[in-house]
């Protein structure tokens, strides 16, 4: 039986699924879009034996990153985020925190991906999937080993992310998830930026994406 854990936490004012991700009976633990409250976070992680090692983002958004600098000034993190969304992540008026009337936030990532690039996080290989469309920079993460995907706000159970934001564009996103999402095996775990988890399999039947996928086979 696989030692893999993944916690789930909501968090924020637009309920942000945040991930713990770790491995039971280790002691580093990886954070998956921090949205708000730095202190229910760590108190989290503290009730599961575990210490933030790495902050992975899936895309810039305010309700994904609230967190994320109480979080590396508590440990050593390093962020991860793709390089295509840098400048949103970096502009609290792209971001939308300072159009959402949140306090003004910008992030600087340690580390930028790019689509193909392979993290090794947690001794597990972590697959950078480039996923344009609810914003330029969004990406998802891929464990084949766990047959987990982190979708962000790309895919939902049967949902998909909005594009009528800063970057946001409806063409990219149908694209990604036609063609680099559902191309994942059937039973891989989608684990989305907001709602319940779901499968690429159930996805390919119900998505809103779903036709233009059927056309293209």
């Amino acid at each position: 039986m696989s030692d893999f854990r993944i916690q789930t936490c909501v968090l924020g004012m637009v309920s942000t699924n945040t991930y713990i991700i770790y491995r039971k009976g280790g002691r580093e633990a990886v954070l998956v879009d921090p949205a708000d409250n730095a202190p229910y976070l760590l108190n989290k992680c503290r009730e599961l034996g575990v210490e933030p090692s790495a902050v992975v983002l899936t895309h810039g958004h305010f309700d994904h990153i609230m967190a994320v600098e109480d979080i590396c000034r508590s440990f050593p993190c390093r962020v991860y985020a793709s390089a295509d969304e840098a400048a949103l992540l970096e502009d609290p008026d792209q971001n939308l925190s300072v159009p959402m009337g949140m306090e003004r936030t910008a992030v600087e990532a340690d580390e930028l991906v790019r689509d193909g690039q392979v993290l090794n996080l947690l001794g597990l290989e972590w697959k950078v999937i480039a996923t344009p469309g609810h914003t330029a920079g969004s990406v998802c993460y891929y464990i084949p080993e766990e047959s987990v995907l982190i979708s962000g706000d790309t895919l939902f159970a049967e949902s998909l992310g909005r594009t009528d934001l800063p970057t946001g564009s409806a063409q990219q996103i149908i694209r990604s998830i036609t063609e680099k999402l559902f191309m994942l095996p059937d039973d891989t775990m989608v684990y989305p930026g907001h709602g319940d988890p779901t499968t690429i399999g159930h996805e390919k039947q119900y998505n809103p994406a779903a036709p233009y996928w059927r056309r293209q086979k």
